[in-house]
């Protein structure tokens, strides 16, 4: 499996907004499409190589229109350079028929879950039609999917789309820990999610996203055991302790980048960045 090697680079991945947090709860989070550009900006500079977009209404209610996103591209594109783009084709507030119009701008990549799951107040549905569905413009417009794995089989709908020829062979993958009523963040769940995909997906790369209290927790787990990638930011995570809030999205990937180093690895390049998930 890809991301063995201790060596290897880490490709900071930063989630500037999400769909849930509110500036309510930290005006930090960027909601307005030029706030997004400059959080990502300062993000990169602190040695974020993947930002994972959302994008808001006025109301800051969850959107998906595709010219927003759009428009967070086309600013990242030129501020910062080389910075992989991911979309969000997540479903939390979001009509499922409109979850994948946002692909034809053919972002680098785009989050792909493979199954449903419960949330805190919701079903997060992602039936086997709209998951082929999806996973289908992505292979037309030649967007790399990252698989979210909320659950042990989700990592065998990611498997299901290899077999269908939707997919290639070597996923990049997210394990979501600490969601409530979903996978909870617990270290040994986090190994048999390790081997299953060793087993099944050989070939992958791999990261982990630990939510709220758990962000810096599962994010040494991951560097521990070799991730090709760790992921922070103010979707996940709107905190730095108990007691203050995260001044933006660079200082949580300033501390991103000291735990690589405590785990005696580097922050990739962007260079580095897009070879390591195969984007060339």
């Amino acid at each position: 499996m890809a991301g063995s090697r201790s060596e290897a680079p880490v490709v900071i991945a930063v989630a500037i907004t999400g769909s849930v947090p509110r500036k309510t709860d930290n005006p930090a989070v960027p909601v307005t499409v030029s706030e997004q550009v400059e959080s990502t900006h300062q993000a990169f500079e602190a040695g974020a190589t993947l930002c994972h977009i959302h994008v808001r209404n006025d109301d800051e209610s969850p959107s998906s229109d595709p010219d927003k996103f759009a428009a967070v591209q086309a600013g990242l594109r030129e501020h910062c350079p080389g910075m992989i783009v991911q979309f969000s084709t997540g479903g939390r507030g979001r009509d499922p028929a409109a979850r994948g119009l946002s692909l034809k701008h053919r972002p680098d990549m785009a989050s792909l879950s493979t199954g449903s799951v419960n949330f805190p107040t919701i079903v997060y549905e992602n039936s086997a039609s709209l998951v082929t569905d999806l996973a289908g413009q992505m292979k037309q417009y030649g967007v790399r999917p990252e698989i979210e794995i909320f659950d042990l089989s989700h990592l065998h709908g990611a498997k299901r789309l290899v077999e269908a020829g939707l997919i290639d062979a070597r996923p990049h993958v997210q394990f979501v820990m600490g969601v409530q009523n979903a996978m909870p963040a617990e270290e040994h769940l986090l190994d048999i999610l390790l081997a299953e995909t060793r087993r099944i997906l050989p070939e992958a790369t791999w990261t982990a996203a630990g939510i709220g209290r758990n962000q810096a927790i599962v994010m040494d787990w991951a560097l521990a055991r070799g991730a090709d990638a760790v992921r922070t930011g103010l979707e996940d995570n709107i905190r730095v302790t108990k007691d203050r809030l995260a001044a933006s999205n660079a200082e949580l990937v300033g501390l991103a980048a000291e735990a690589v180093a405590r785990h005696g690895r580097r922050v990739a390049t962007p260079v580095e960045a897009r070879a390591a998930l195969g984007l060339g």
